[in-house]
C-alpha cells in the first residue's frame, strides 16, 4: 500500500504539476495499492474552487482506500513528534499525523514535502 500525500497529489491534479509525480500517482492508483486518509482528504477539499470540483474530487477520493486516523495512530504521532523534537526536527503537526498515518498501517508515502524526508531520515518512514 501507498498512502497518497497532499503534496503529490497536487502535482497529479494539476497539468502543470511533476510528470515524475504524476506518473508515480497514476501508477498507484492503476495497481490498486493507492491509498488515502482523512486528514489528507481535507487539504485537497480545501482546495476546490467550485461545487462541481468538490464533488467529483470527493468521490474519486472516496473509491481510495481510507486509513482511519485512530488511537493508536494519534499515540503513534505523538510518539513520533516527541522523538523528532528531541533530535532537532521540527515537523507541522499534520504532517507528523500523515506519517503516523503511514508508519502505523505500514506503507509507504508518495511525497512531494520536505518535511516528509526528515521525518524518514529519523525514524522508519518509507518514502516512495
Amino acid at each position: 500500500m501507498v498512502l497518497i500525500d497532499t503534496s503529490a497529489w497536487i502535482h497529479a491534479l494539476r497539468p502543470d504539476g511533476d510528470k515524475d509525480i504524476r506518473e508515480k500517482v497514476r501508477h498507484c492508483v492503476a495497481e490498486g495499492i493507492a491509498s488515502t486518509t482523512d486528514i489528507v482528504v481535507l487539504e485537497l477539499l480545501k482546495g476546490a474552487t467550485s461545487d462541481k470540483d468538490y464533488s467529483n474530487l470527493k468521490e474519486s477520493l472516496s473509491a481510495l482506500d481510507s486509513l482511519e486516523i485512530t488511537k493508536e495512530v494519534w499515540e503513534r504521532a505523538f510518539n513520533l513528534s516527541h522523538d523528532l523534537r528531541k533530535k532537532g526536527v521540527s515537523i507541522p503537526a499534520t504532517d507528523l499525523l500523515i506519517s503516523a498515518v503511514a508508519l502505523h498501517y505500514n506503507c509507504a508515502l508518495l511525497h512531494n514535502d520536505k518535511h516528509f524526508s526528515l521525518v524518514a531520515k529519523k525514524s522508519g518512514l518509507r518514502e516512495l
